[in-house]
């Protein structure tokens, strides 16, 4: 009844579990760990508790949801639930976009329904204990219905393409797959900011002043056109701070969360500003957007390979071909290799937050982007001692005591 592809499926998702759980325990036993010298001060012994407090709350938050979901996912495969949506949406249309469609709308839909109640302790109960949570049921709501939309309009089209492509080139789809989502990848790197983010977020150009005119200093003297300085109201789902940036040429724009305004000083905000800016100087938006579309190439290459392989379709309990039951067990398949393709990728991404560190120190911003880091750790009630091991496989970004010491 199961073949070896069916058993492999399994082992790989048995063992990705496995590897996480492994990973987050030795995070959470890490936290006891003596703080460096370099990060004493950061916080007083209360706030330190907290932290502690706010780790092991997500720990476990972390452990019960992905326990229930592998259960949850195990269980369609081994009582072949996915073939039985695919039957189901086979009932409405056996065309071969549309019963795809139907397929995957059903899955998605069914799979985000599941964790809305996972998302709610995670929001309204842990955030909020800790002053983070500033999402009303409203906001909620209407980013769950948005989220929806824009998955079925943007993800139901870029499928619907590729399946098309896929039903009139068959064996050549992978190349013309590569190329319109190569296109689509560029251009949402350009307008995502401009497109995307006012669904959720107000944008509005940061007001003259101040900080304004800091800014606009520090960008002449580090030969960088910048105009385009922008506040988002991240305050209304959480009092996290952040700041970004986004677009290519002349799209390009700094995207500064109100909660940092409002958490770090001129300075301070300038030095994360000279990071920011670091990373495009450094073309590292660019090398990102470059890594890719290599790597969807490559996944789209093998994809192609295995795509019309029986044995896909009856490790999901069916015994013709099916290309989103195909899909299905493909993805699977393939994350060992997308495992280590995401590794080498945050290997390379924590250089380039080393480098864009080192161009903030040599413009003289090592200060204030040390006080500001340190500032954002205490607030966020950051791990400041994640164990190694963990950092390696998840983290894009070096810990705050390796950012210190590489700018020291």
């Amino acid at each position: 009844m199961y073949n070896t592809a069916f058993y492999i499926i399994i082992g790989i998702l048995l063992f990705s579990y496995i590897l996480s759980r492994y990973l987050d325990n030795l995070n959470s036993k890490n936290r006891n760990k003596k703080i460096p010298k370099e990060l004493e001060g950061i916080y007083d012994d209360d706030k330190y508790k907290k932290s502690q407090e706010y780790g092991k709350a997500n720990s476990k938050f972390s452990f019960i949801s992905s326990t229930f979901m592998i259960i949850l996912t195990l269980g369609m495969f081994v009582l072949f639930g996915f073939n039985f949506i695919n039957e189901i949406a086979i009932s409405f249309s056996d065309h071969i976009i549309w019963s795809a469609l139907i397929f995957f709308g059903i899955l998605m839909f069914a799979s985000d329904i599941i964790g809305i109640p996972f998302s709610i302790y995670s929001v309204f109960v842990i955030e909020e204990k800790f002053g983070f949570n500033k999402t009303t049921g409203k906001t909620f709501v209407l980013d769950k219905i948005k989220g929806w939309l824009l998955g079925g309009i943007i993800g139901g089209g870029l499928l619907a393409l590729i399946i098309w492509l896929y039903s009139i080139t068959e064996e050549m789809f992978w190349i013309y797959a590569w190329i319109a989502l190569t296109v689509f990848s560029v251009f949402m790197a350009m307008f995502y900011s401009s497109i995307i983010v006012p669904l959720f977020n107000k944008q509005t150009p940061l007001e003259e002043g101040e900080l304004r005119d800091a800014i606009e200093n520090f960008s002449k003297k580090a030969d960088f056109k910048l105009t385009n300085i922008y506040v988002i109201d991240g305050s209304i789902r959480s009092t996290k701070a952040n700041a970004y940036f986004s677009g290519l040429g002349p799209k390009k724009r700094i995207v500064l969360y109100d909660t940092l305004i409002n958490d770090l000083s001129v300075d301070e905000i300038v030095a994360v500003l000279a990071h920011e800016i670091g990373h495009y100087k450094k073309k590292h938006s660019l090398k990102g957007i470059i890594f890719s579309v290599i790597q969807s190439g490559i996944m789209l290459y093998i994809f192609s390979i295995f795509v019309n392989n029986i044995e896909l379709s009856k490790a999901m309990g069916s015994q013709s071909v099916s290309f989103q039951l195909g899909l299905i067990a493909f993805g699977i398949l393939y994350s060992p290799i997308s495992t280590i393709i995401g590794l080498f990728m945050n290997v390379i991404s924590r250089k380039h937050e080393y480098q864009a560190d080192k161009f903030a120190k040599d413009h003289g911003q090592a200060n204030g982007l040390v006080s500001g880091l340190k500032k954002l750790s205490e607030k966020n009630l950051s791990n400041l001692t994640p164990h190694p091991y963990y950092v390696f496989f998840n983290y894009s970004h070096p810990t705050l005591y390796q950012r210190i010491k590489a700018m020291k």
